[in-house]
């Protein structure tokens, strides 16, 4: 008996030494928002004590696109996207709750009604009544979530590779990054808020991208150090257990917004063919595929990207000037 005590005793030394080890600390607040925020940083007041980090880019007389980042990323995601639309438009974009400088919502509501309150936090604080609103992955499923409840406040949409369209007949669930799998795993999934090495953070940004090359030490340090800021690890777990109301989805032809369907030909964690999906069931929708190009366009080719949502916004706007010199329908 003794002998099975110390050996059980022994195991859980080395366990909780491995731990010790192993164990990846929470960032620093304040060192993560003067980092990632700026002197500048600006939070908007939502429900329940929320504070939203957003930004408020671009021409500030043009028409304004609220944009949202997908799961585990920030509004640095839209960064070089940015840099190529914002002579011609206000750009919004912002920190979902779990996620970069919001950190975790205050009730844990990771479901669409819960990411509801911070878009609207930030459009209330922006001033604005009507606007374009994008996401990409996550984002474009609270984004076209969004225009069902509140299509009164939606110009139009742009779903870049965007989550909640069901697998096509005969389709198998394309294979998630590393971190999406291990998230998915109930065993593992708490562990995960105090174990995150960097190199779990490569490795998935890896898999979500069609070149691994573009990623780069600075955008793995910057999903690595967003995703260990104070609540947001424990937000990715919770997130992954709550309810996406999947049936939601069969109400998605109520949305008559213009609608730019923008997928990555070489996206493996959400298949090109949800852009024919969505097509099918959205009235007024066009789809724009991106040779070359993963999960995430707005960082892998932030040039075609702007260009395709170009095209489409200057198509709902024909007194605006062509800046891409198209041609048009005779």
């Amino acid at each position: 008996m003794r002998r099975m005590l110390a050996a059980a005793a022994g195991f859980l030394a080395v366990l909780g030494l491995s731990f010790l080890a192993l164990r990846t600390p929470d960032t620093d607040r304040a060192e993560m928002v003067a980092k990632y925020g700026g002197p500048a940083a600006t939070f908007a007041d939502g429900a329940g004590g929320m504070r939203v980090h957003w930004r408020d880019e671009g021409c500030r007389d043009c028409p304004a696109i609220i944009l949202l980042h997908g799961a585990n990323s920030s509004l640095h995601t839209f960064e070089p996207m940015i840099a190529e639309l914002a002579g011609e438009y206000r750009i919004i974009t912002y920190d979902q709750p779990g996620h970069g400088l919001t950190g975790p919502h205050p009730r844990n509501d990771y479901t669409a009604a819960g990411m509801f309150e911070a878009l609207n936090a930030v459009a209330n604080a922006a001033r604005l009544d009507r606007f374009y609103l994008g996401g990409n992955s996550m984002g474009g499923w609270v984004a076209w979530r969004y225009a069902l409840n509140y299509p009164e406040r939606v110009e139009g949409l742009i779903l870049i590779d965007a989550a909640g369209a069901p697998l096509r007949e005969g389709e198998s669930a394309p294979p998630l990054n590393l971190g999406f799998r291990l998230l998915r795993n109930p065993l593992l999934r708490p562990l995960l808020s105090q174990i995150t090495p960097r190199s779990l953070v490569q490795k998935s940004l890896q898999e979500t991208v069609s070149d691994p090359s573009i990623v780069t030490n600075a955008m793995v340090d910057r999903y690595w150090e967003l995703l260990r800021f104070p609540g947001n690890r424990r937000a990715s777990a919770l997130r992954a257990n709550a309810d996406r109301e999947a049936e939601v989805f069969d109400r998605i032809s109520d949305i008559t917004a213009p609608t730019l369907l923008l997928w990555g030909a070489e996206d493996r964690l959400i298949f090109p063919s949800a852009a024919t999906t969505f097509d099918e069931r959205l009235p007024n929708a066009e789809v724009v595929i991106l040779d070359d190009v993963g999960h995430i366009p707005m960082e892998e080719a932030p040039a075609a990207t702007a260009n395709a949502i170009r095209r489409f916004l200057e198509g709902l706007q024909p007194e605006a000037v062509d800046t891409l010199k198209l041609e048009q329908p005779q």
